[in-house]
């Protein structure tokens, strides 16, 4: 697995490196200095790598630096979901669900108003398209309320030693008050525990997603935006973009039993944070653990 991992990525190395220089307000010239001489060129304002086993540190790019991070939030609600609902429940849409989305400019699974989904069906509706829609949906039925939702997923934060994470909401949209913020470190941190549940590993790694209609719900068609899925070995896990943001991804490969886990934040490029990530995982997977 190792060897087709480090092949599928020698294309992607180069790519990386061939692409046009990023503007300067996203930290344009030379990548910053990293762990080791001889990891991948990342471009982007911040990212994190990490071995999940052990939590070791593998690389780290202002990993530690807040700042906005898009539809990555939108792990956190899944994640909060489950430690407060059963997959088989069921969530029916309400008109605000999809007028927020709409209202918003956030991406949309298309809910219809009335349609009623579980709570397994609506977190494909959250992961893979990034429906802000179906996030307003699980965060209203079981905060109850946003509010109370996004407060109890800033209380998971802190569980988890997510000391410089404040969400404002459950999908990342730009908010009047702010967008809220975190770090690569914290969300790698949250990668890491997500990937634990087993309904969002399998959500994250599946590329597409489809319901027939049924007296309870119209058809939908899903398709995953994280690109990084086609790479061998790759499991996920969030895409993410506002214009604060720039584009954001939290991902995760396995190589020879081994999982890594990590994040870019601020990347001017949406392909390039794939190649990137794909580089990443594919350096990381030589480094042995102490």
């Amino acid at each position: 697995m190792r060897k087709a991992f480090l092949a599928a990525t020698a294309g992607a190395l180069a790519l990386v490196t061939g692409l046009t220089a990023v503007p300067a307000a996203a930290h344009a010239g030379a990548p910053s200095a990293v762990s080791t001489n001889d990891a991948p060129a990342v471009y982007g304002r911040a990212a994190y790598l990490m071995d999940a086993s052990s939590g070791e540190e593998l690389f780290s790019k202002a990993g530690d630096e807040r700042m906005p991070i898009a539809s990555l939030t939108k792990t956190m609600t899944a994640y909060v979901v489950l430690k407060n609902a059963d997959p088989s429940d069921v969530v029916r849409v309400a008109p605000e669900d999809a007028a927020y989305a709409e209202g918003g400019g956030g991406t949309t699974a298309d809910l219809r108003p009335g349609d009623r989904l579980t709570v397994g069906e609506l977190l494909y509706g959250l992961m893979l398209p990034s429906g802000a829609d179906a996030a307003h949906a699980l965060a209203r039925t079981y905060g109850p309320g946003v509010e109370g939702f996004v407060t109890k997923m800033n209380a998971t934060a802190r569980e988890l030693g997510m000391n410089d994470t404040e969400y404002v909401n459950a999908d990342g949209l730009p908010m009047p008050g702010g967008d809220g913020y975190s770090t690569a470190r914290d969300q790698a941190v949250l990668a890491r525990q997500a990937l634990n549940v087993p309904l969002i590993k399998e959500v994250a790694g599946t590329r597409w997603h489809g319901l027939d209609a049924t007296g309870e719900h119209r058809s939908y068609d899903w398709r995953n935006t994280n690109r990084l899925l086609r790479a061998p070995g790759a499991i996920g896990l969030k895409t993410g973009f506002t214009r604060a943001a720039g584009y954001c991804l939290a991902f995760a490969g396995e190589s020879d039993g081994r999982v890594l886990v990590g994040v870019l934040l601020d990347e001017s490029a949406s392909r390039r944070r794939f190649t990137t990530a794909e580089s990443l995982l594919s350096w990381g997977a030589t480094r042995q653990s102490a």
